[in-house]
């Protein structure tokens, strides 16, 4: 019963996050460190959890994807982002990500780390939001192959766990003159391919993990980050105009002096 808990309660913290400019890997970790569910089985789950997620934004966006592979004369003029826009805004994260992989996993996953992406992702938000950048794009389809690129440089923040992918990309988005709406569906849908790409590769090195008795608790996970995944995108994309980058930088210093206190009194 305990198992199915911690899997109801990492599944919903994973859903409510992944597209949350808060660190949905840090909430992870610090959501493991209070649950005590740790060990190689329990980073293995975080993978499968992580894939409910992702699952839930290539539902919401099936169509885009679809039209992404819509080759005909043209397709590099065509307006709107296309498959090109997408691969530049990988490429940076992906060459970094491939090239640091088990330095990041072995001495960057911890809670520690954490607390320090937090604060550092929280002055970038800040930053980015009080630094006026004229728009450019103000829908996801104005979007130039040039800030597509530089956004996917700024998403290389997100390999330091705690800072956030979409905090980073959201803020880099504002830097290059995009708007907050436009960065934001941007970033979820570039977060598609390169969470399938990061959690396909930690999940080949996690196979030995992967048993049939602990197909309840994976599928457990799965399914409500999924759910809840879905909720959280549609809500954040109806009310990001209206959200400031700020309030989730405070929410991001808040929590990490609440898990400061809580770390020292516990190592």
């Amino acid at each position: 019963m305990s198992d199915i808990f911690n899997a109801i309660i990492m599944g919903v913290v994973e859903g409510l996050t992944e597209f949350l400019p808060v660190s949905s890997t840090g909430h992870m970790i610090l959501t493991a460190h209070l649950l005590n569910f740790l060990g190689e089985r329990a980073k293995t789950f975080e993978i499968i959890v992580q894939l409910g997620a992702v699952i839930a934004v290539f539902v919401l966006y099936f169509r885009r994807f679809f039209r992404f592979f819509n080759f005909t004369p043209g397709y590099m003029q065509r307006p709107g982002v296309n498959i090109i826009h997408v691969g530049l805004a990988m490429a940076p994260a992906v060459i970094i990500g491939l090239a640091l992989h088990d330095f990041i996993k072995e001495y960057l996953f911890g809670p520690w780390s954490v607390l320090i992406g937090l604060v550092a992702g929280g002055i970038l938000m800040i930053v980015a939001e009080r630094v006026r950048i004229p728009i450019t794009a103000d829908s996801m389809d104005d979007i130039t192959y040039k800030q597509a690129f530089l956004i996917g440089v700024f998403q290389c923040l997100a390999l330091w766990p705690g800072f956030s992918r979409s905090g980073s990309t959201i803020s880099g988005g504002l830097l290059v003159g995009t708007s907050q709406k436009a960065v934001a569906e941007f970033t979820f849908i570039v977060s598609v391919p390169i969470m399938f790409a990061a959690s396909g590769l930690d999940l080949y090195k996690s196979r030995a993990f992967l048993t049939f008795d602990d197909l309840g608790l994976f599928l457990v996970g799965l399914v409500i980050s999924f759910v809840v995944g879905m909720i959280a995108v549609v809500t954040f994309i109806n009310a990001i105009k209206r959200l400031k980058l700020s309030w989730f930088a405070y929410y991001r210093f808040v929590l990490a002096f609440f898990f400061y206190l809580i770390l020292s009194n516990s190592f």
